[in-house]
This record gives structure tokens, sequence and C-alpha cells, in this order.
């Protein structure tokens, strides 16, 4: 059953990456890397939050935490993604563009992993 929800998991948080990369590149140019830097802030935020409800205050059964942490988040974050974004900025002679993308993602994506947690530890 644990294979179904990574499985499941994995599929819908794909998906939803998709969709999300979709709607940006709607909003903005098809190279923006923000889409790539929303999906990884939004899947560290909710990770976060998944860790400190279903891990650490067990609101949830532990079974979610294959469908949603593992699954639905692993497909979802797009690190690969945000590697090779940041390498073709610096390719395309946009050094400052990659070093303020690379340090912005990691900075925003480990407060919003954080601030996660915390909020949830206060419910």
């Amino acid at each position: 059953m644990q294979w179904f929800a990574v499985a499941l998991g994995g599929a819908l948080g794909s998906l939803a990456r998709y969709a999300i990369n979709l709607y940006v590149m709607g909003l903005f140019s098809e190279r923006s890397p923000l889409g790539t830097l929303l999906v990884n802030l939004t899947g560290s935020i909710l990770i976060g939050c998944c860790y400190a409800l279903i891990v650490e205050k067990g609101f949830f059964p532990t079974e979610l935490r294959s469908l949603l942490m593992v699954g639905f988040l692993g497909a979802f974050t797009t690190f690969s993604a945000f590697s090779l974004d940041t390498i073709i900025m610096w390719q395309n002679d946009q050094v400052m563009l990659s070093i303020l993308y690379l340090l912005g993602t990691i900075f925003l994506c480990l407060i919003g992993t954080l601030c996660a947690i915390t909020l949830m530890r206060l419910f």
C-alpha cells in the first residue's frame, strides 16, 4: 500500500508542478525561472507543515507521509529544474541574476520550511 501511496502522490505532485509552471509561463516568459522558484518555495513550506503535523504531532496517520511527503512533494519540488535554470542563466551571461536566483531560492525555501514547522508547532 505504501508503494501505491508514493506513486499516487508522485503523479499528483508532477501534475501540480506542471500546472503551476504553465500558469507562470503564461504570466511571464517561457524562460522565466519564477515557476520553479514558486514550486520550490511552496514545496518547502508544505513539507514543513507535513513534517510538523504528521511526524512531530501525529495529527494525521503516518501513511500520509508516504503519500504527501515522499510522493507528492518529492515529485512536486523541482530542485533539478532549479539547478538547470541557474546554469542556463550563468551560461547566458546573466551571472548576477543567476547568483541572485540561487541565493534567493535557497534562502526563501529554508525560511519557508522553518516558518511552516514553527507555525505548525503552535497548533
